[in-house]
């Protein structure tokens, strides 16, 4: 059985934006999946997270998908430089990395205000697809390419119009999520 691990972000819980709908899509197909609760999403800390994420760690193996929405795909790097075996696939969904350069930079600071071992997170991830918005009035389109970059042979898919894919936009199903998850080989 397949196994997704969904990581919110800044100022979210499990009960945020197309998680609860994500997670039912999925359970439908015979995937197990977890949308685990950090501590005080509101001034995160990696410390705590990583401690919350270690409930959690007997689960990943090889056929592990991640996903992450916002500060969640930042997340996705620390673990990713923590697992044995490399994973499926990651999704960053609205994601960066390092500062965005506006005020929520002393609030995600601990997480992705950070050095990574790029070398490292590549060999533990077979598959990176990236999701952003046209418009994300968060995250510059100017991250969501460094983080691009970084993630070379990763996929870039632009929605458009879709502000921060989140229930602050809306976003409260995101059938281009599900649909690459089912269609992973």
């Amino acid at each position: 059985m397949p196994t997704v691990f969904i990581f919110h972000g800044w100022g979210a819980d499990p009960e945020s934006n197309w998680f609860p709908w994500l997670k039912e899509e999925l359970e439908k197909k015979n995937y197990r999946v977890f949308v685990p609760a950090f501590p005080n999403s509101d001034f995160p800390n990696l410390t705590k997270w990583l401690g919350e994420f270690e409930k959690y760690r007997k689960y990943v193996d090889e056929e592990t998908i991640f996903i992450g929405h916002s500060l969640g795909s930042s997340f996705i790097l620390h673990v990713l430089q923590t697992v044995d075996k490399p994973i499926k696939a990651a999704f960053f969904v609205a994601g960066f990395v390092g500062p965005i350069g506006d005020e929520f930079d002393r609030y995600i600071g601990d997480i992705s205000i950070r050095s990574f071992d790029w070398k490292r997170i590549r060999q533990k991830c077979k598959k990176f697809v990236i999701f952003a918005s046209d418009n994300d009035p968060y995250v510059p389109m100017k991250k969501t390419k460094e983080l691009y970059e970084l993630l070379p042979n990763s996929e870039l898919i632009i929605i458009k119009g879709a502000a921060h894919l989140n229930a602050g936009s809306s976003c409260l199903t995101f059938n281009e999520l599900r649909d690459a998850i089912l269609n992973l080989k």
